[in-house]
């Protein structure tokens, strides 16, 4: 039976390196395998030891496959750029990220096996708010598309439940946001596009960019506006909590009128 090497490097068992980065320990050893994390020092052949420090990796290679749906295979060459040229990891994968952005592509099968509900992809291609390409054969998304699944991917991994917002909630979203579109576009045509002549492709780019920038605030501007009528608080307040006799608390249920019911007494046979 070999021994663990006298050396800095802090080894750890599979279930202690699973606990730390969140990853279960079969993902870890898939990892192994693609080449994305070193081989394990092995004492022996049912026993191996991990470097701890691998943990900040091992979570970046989840997180790339979970928000940016990437193959394994980019994210090892995303990994192998970061080492060969000394920047942070975060650095390198935006840098690729943005290389990519225009030729992105992901497949259906790794949409949905990344987590986005078939249930919700199929509403959304029905609603025209995602459009399925085709690359090699394959099925699947690009472009804005592809990024509007990642958007809500992340709402959802952020604790925004589909009870609290359903993905059928796009569905006014997508109509309100088409009028804007529409009316904006033609305030363009009737008014940018006739004066810009020669400098027509240039102040195109500019104004749609200020544009988009420009409904970020308003939008903000108008929630602020909309909350400052509002009253402090037009919910309904919470039922009122009482010590039971055993001393758990009971919610006090309340008529419509808010009071109390009172008891009726029990009927005598």
């Amino acid at each position: 039976m070999a021994e663990l090497p006298e050396d800095d490097v802090d080894r750890v068992k599979m279930s202690v390196l699973a606990r730390r980065s969140g990853v279960p320990a079969a993902t870890i050893k898939h990892y192994v395998r693609e080449g994305l994390l070193p081989e394990p020092f092995r004492t022996s052949r049912n026993m191996a030891y991990y470097d701890a420090s691998l943990v900040p990796r091992i979570q970046a290679i989840k997180e790339l496959q979970r928000t940016r749906f990437l193959p394994l295979k980019v994210i090892k060459g995303i990994l192998e750029e970061a080492e060969d040229s000394g920047l942070e990891l975060a650095d390198v994968v935006q840098r690729v990220l943005d290389n990519k952005s225009e030729q992105d592509f992901r497949s259906r099968e790794a949409v949905l096996e990344a987590g986005v509900p078939r249930e919700q992809l199929t509403f959304f291609e029905k609603l025209g708010l995602v459009r399925p390409d085709e690359q090699d054969g394959v099925v699947g998304y690009r472009g804005d598309d592809l990024e509007l699944l990642r958007i809500l991917g992340t709402a959802r991994r952020a604790g925004i439940t589909p009870e609290m917002l359903p993905h059928t909630i796009l569905q006014p979203y997508v109509k309100a946001v088409y009028d804007l579109a529409k009316l904006e576009l033609e305030l363009f045509e009737q008014g940018v596009a006739v004066a810009a002549g020669s400098n027509l492709p240039s102040i195109v780019e500019v104004a749609t960019e200020l544009s988009e920038r420009l409904v970020m605030v308003l939008r903000r501007k108008m929630l602020q506006q909309i909350l400052a009528t509002r009253p402090r608080d037009s919910r309904p307040p919470p039922p009122p909590v009482s010590e039971s006799k055993s001393g758990t608390k009971t919610k006090v249920a309340k008529t419509a009128n808010g009071s109390k019911p009172t008891k009726r007494a029990p009927r005598s046979s």
